[in-house]
């Protein structure tokens, strides 16, 4: 597996965010980029969320030979972007990203797992946690080739 699909993957997650996190809660009145901590907390949870998958003996095999300071500066900026903020991400779409992967749906489930271990950790409210995973399912015929 080549280096941009490892990092490729990673990104995968936090994609998954970005939908939902455009959206905002208008009930909140914040930005979700506001209501998440801004890039402090948002670096945080991805910092957490890479050493999640890295421990993780399902997937830790695709990030075997990413760069990870790369890796983090790109879930960063597409979650602080994705969620209002600053940061500005030029990735591919999720198709282009994932086409000949062969991501399965464990795979995708995994990742998930993961990312919202990782934000548990970091006690991201269930208002905010539930706008970042409501477009996984969406997202994921784009991301998922195997099933």
């Amino acid at each position: 597996m080549t280096m941009q699909r490892v990092v490729n993957m990673a990104v995968l997650s936090v994609v998954l965010m970005a939908g939902a996190a455009c959206a905002g809660s208008p009930a909140q009145g914040k930005p979700l980029y506001d209501r998440l901590g801004g890039k402090g907390a948002i670096t945080a949870v991805v910092e957490t969320f890479v050493g999640n998958v890295g421990g993780d003996k399902r997937i830790n095999s695709y990030f075997a030979s990413t760069d990870l300071t790369k890796l983090k500066e790109h879930l960063v900026n597409q979650i602080c972007e994705a969620s209002g903020g600053p940061c500005k991400y030029n990735g591919r779409t999720m198709k282009q990203t994932h086409t000949g992967m062969g991501v399965t749906d464990a795979a995708f489930g995994a990742l998930v797992e993961d990312l919202v271990a990782a934000l548990d950790h970091h006690k991201v409210g269930k208002t905010e946690k539930d706008e970042l995973l409501s477009v996984l399912g969406p997202m994921k015929g784009d991301i998922v080739e195997k099933k």
